[in-house]
């Protein structure tokens, strides 16, 4: 047995052991949320069954749980994907030697643990309701929102610079010197280049929303997301229909990447068809012989 011998069997068994780690959970419950027992059981296998997805379907602390979660998660996309990319492209045109300390100060929010995020959320708003006396500030999905936009919004702007040092400023100097505007450069030139930027920053934002708990379980007050009722459920002792869930969330998930990848592979077919006629039709055509 060589030493080549043994060290592919160890990367082997460190690969498979790697997926074991990742996916076996998921296969745990995906087997459990179709299993007869009360309790989550993955073997015996005792029965098939969809119970739990009609359990879960008539849960309604969960249900509510997952909308407020989406809810929250759609205005935390609306406010953390706009102030992501302003503060990269202000990253992009400040004096080179400030942008280290703007960068210190833009992204210490994501290294700031979320119960302290949580926690001066609420007291701030409350301190600004007591002195505005406008009580509708002090609302649980108002501050969730702000609180979780502190932190995603970094991450969102982490996005937009990997893709702004791809652009090509000479595209911006090339349009203000032929007239146009500093707003139509914006909407025309660098929006549609930074379109995958936003569609990425976009889903991270919701996802990061989504899932969060630190933050959550402080400003949310008294609501309640999927994350903080699942939290409150595994405490009391879990079952099945939350490996229903769970199910659901994967299968949506999956549906969603075959989607976007059968666009995305369909988009870059036509664009490779469109070249292939540009570059036939410049070759039909006939070049001038000069005289």
């Amino acid at each position: 047995m060589s030493s080549q011998t043994v060290m592919r069997a160890m990367i082997g068994f460190y690969i498979v052991l790697f997926f074991a780690y990742l996916f076996g959970p998921l296969i745990v419950m995906g087997i459990t949320a179709f299993n007869t027992p009360n309790y989550p059981q993955a073997y015996p296998f005792e029965g098939f069954t969809l119970k739990w997805f009609e359990a879960l379907a008539n849960d309604d602390e969960l249900l509510t749980g997952l909308k407020t979660s989406v809810f929250i998660g759609i205005g935390v996309v609306c406010v953390s994907v706009p102030v992501g990319l302003a503060g990269a492209i202000i990253m992009t045109q400040i004096y080179w030697r400030a942008r280290s300390l703007y960068y210190l100060v833009v992204v210490s929010p994501v290294l700031t643990p979320g119960v302290i995020l949580g926690i001066s959320t609420v007291i701030f708003w409350k301190d600004v309701t007591a002195w505005t006396g406008m009580k509708f500030l002090f609302n649980g999905y108002f501050l969730t929102v702000l609180g979780q936009s502190t932190f995603i919004s970094a991450y969102s702007m982490l996005v937009f610079l990997s893709r702004l040092q791809r652009f090509d400023r000479a595209q911006e100097e090339a349009a203000l010197d032929l007239g146009a505007s500093y707003p139509q450069v914006f909407f025309h030139i660098l929006l549609p280049f930074l379109k995958p930027a936003i569609l990425s920053a976009s889903v991270l934002a919701f996802l990061a929303s989504f899932e969060n708990y630190n933050t959550t379980t402080f400003s949310i007050l008294a609501e309640k997301t999927l994350v903080t009722v699942l939290a409150g459920r595994v405490r009391q002792g879990t079952t099945p229909s939350l490996s229903a869930l769970a199910v659901l969330i994967v299968a949506i998930t999956i549906v969603g990447a075959v989607i976007y990848e059968i666009l995305r592979r369909r988009e870059l077919k036509k664009a490779a068809e469109a070249k292939a006629t540009a570059l036939a039709a410049e070759a039909a055509t006939p070049v001038a012989v000069a005289a």
